[in-house]
């Protein structure tokens, strides 16, 4: 007999998508069970991928990442863009010496001497991924230390200014997301994702709405097309008022007021004046960190 004191909550007589994928291999082998037309639709790997299926292969990359992290109860994070090609200080500095080295075994090569020049500058870009790695590592160390502060730090997940960022949260011994995206050439997550939190898209669009989706800040370091195409994209969603506001952080003011004249564009009309009030520039992991925490009053 129910007990009324109690809510009642029928038992689910349905058997689940498991149970019947595991019933289904239990069908004797013939002619018919053999055929790919009787196979789940599913688990039919083969029909999930055909072309009249994209629509459903959009939805399952959009939930899918969502199911996991509300799961873990992970709802506020601060997004780190960048490019992949800047490496760490120690790892610019070896690539140096070893630039030189060949140049000088061939003082006239002209070639060896412009990579002599491209791993000089890349040194000097590392310091963008010191800066990152602390920025990551001070928005973890908040989290951990401040009742009111749970950001997580986002990534692409892939090297670069991503592994700064994730390696940076592992170091301050806390979680981080990488969303890593199938491309042409090899790319796979660096070694600082948090594996339960790491992620392989196939279409850039539902990767940025999972980028934005709980994006409380959002810093960019140098880089090139992808770091500018998420960066625009975001400040085209809070210039239009489709997302909220947050914090947009350009890491290096130097470098973004060399590549962008952001001025140019108000002066043609083509923004308004308080569109510039969208980002901010920022020279220091310090700096960043300060502005997201006064910006949500923590």
């Amino acid at each position: 007999m129910t007990d009324i004191k109690k809510p009642y909550k029928p038992a689910n007589i349905f058997p689940t998508a498991e149970d019947d994928a595991g019933s289904a291999k239990l069908s004797p082998s013939t002619p018919q069970t053999s055929s790919p037309a009787y196979k789940l639709a599913y688990t039919d790997t083969d029909f999930l991928l055909r072309d009249e299926l994209r629509p459903l292969r959009l939805q399952l990359e959009l939930l899918k990442p969502d199911l996991l992290l509300d799961e873990q109860d992970i709802h506020s994070t601060v997004v780190v863009f960048g490019s992949a090609r800047i490496p760490d200080a120690e790892t610019a500095g070896q690539r140096l010496v070893e630039a030189k080295r060949n140049a000088e075994l061939q003082p006239n090569d002209i070639e060896l001497r412009k990579k002599v020049a491209g791993a000089e500058k890349m040194l000097r870009n590392s310091f963008y991924y010191e800066e990152a790695r602390k920025f990551a590592r001070l928005i973890t160390e908040d989290s951990a230390s401040d009742d009111d502060c749970d950001l997580m730090i986002i990534t692409g997940g892939g090297p670069g200014i991503m592994e700064a960022a994730n390696r940076g949260a592992m170091e301050a011994g806390g979680k981080s997301i990488g969303l890593n995206i199938v491309l042409p050439f090899e790319q796979r997550p660096n070694p600082y994702v948090t594996p339960e939190l790491c992620f392989h898209f196939h279409y850039f669009a539902i990767r940025k709405m999972h980028f934005l989706k709980r994006a409380r800040a959002l810093l960019a370091c140098p880089g090139g097309f992808g770091t500018l195409d998420e960066l625009f994209e975001t400040l085209t969603l809070i210039q239009t008022r489709k997302i909220k506001p947050l914090p947009v952080l350009l890491m290096g003011s130097d470098y973004w007021r060399r590549m962008i004249n952001f001025e140019m564009l108000v002066e043609e009309g083509m923004i308004e004046a308080q569109d510039l009030a969208l980002f901010q520039f920022v020279d220091s992991a310090e700096e960043a960190r300060d502005i997201v925490r006064a910006h949500w009053g923590l």
